[in-house]
């Protein structure tokens, strides 16, 4: 049976068309997972994505993980809540286009729905604009969370492509 799902790619062009949502409180932090670890990056994938069908990845082998993490193209934030992970986001730098893309980005079950996801977006929005680009770009889908779209779109994001699949 094939299910029908909306992907909406989406879009912002400068940094002061962030709408900025501020730090939870000084509980939270946000860092940069350095040195790499992909068994972060994977545990996130497959912690986030049992509820939204994030599958491309969960037949990685160890050695395309770390290869991924590795890139220097690559950057994996972590966000906790004192030493309580939280969420994640990763970042691919497209040099040659000038932009960067928001490849994965998610708030863990037990955090959800708790306006945390606006302020993970706007960090990740800020560290996206770091290196001079001029466009930061995600994709969302009817599988994602229910807030996922209108968060992106509350940030300042806007769409710029919509395709319908069936999966």
């Amino acid at each position: 049976m094939t299910k029908e799902v909306k992907r909406n790619y989406l879009e912002i062009n400068s940094l002061k068309d962030l709408k900025e949502v501020n730090k939870p409180s000084e509980d939270y932090s946000l860092s940069l997972i350095d040195p790499i670890n992909f068994q972060l990056n994977k545990f996130f994938y497959k912690s986030i994505g049992k509820n939204h069908r994030w599958i491309d990845r969960l037949s990685w082998p160890e050695e395309k993980w770390i290869n991924y993490v590795s890139s220097k193209h690559v950057q994996t934030f972590v966000f906790k809540k004192k030493d309580d992970l939280v969420g994640f986001f990763e970042l691919i730098f497209h040099l040659e286009k000038n932009e960067t893309e928001i490849a994965y980005f998610g708030i863990l079950e037990e955090y959800q729905n708790k306006k945390l996801g606006s302020y993970l977006l706007s960090e990740a929005i800020k560290k996206s604009f770091k290196n001079n680009i001029n466009r930061v770009w995600v994709h969302t889908c009817s599988l994602d969370h229910k807030n996922a779209l209108s968060n992106y779109v509350s940030r300042g994001m806007k769409i710029f492509k919509s395709e319908i699949l069936n999966i």
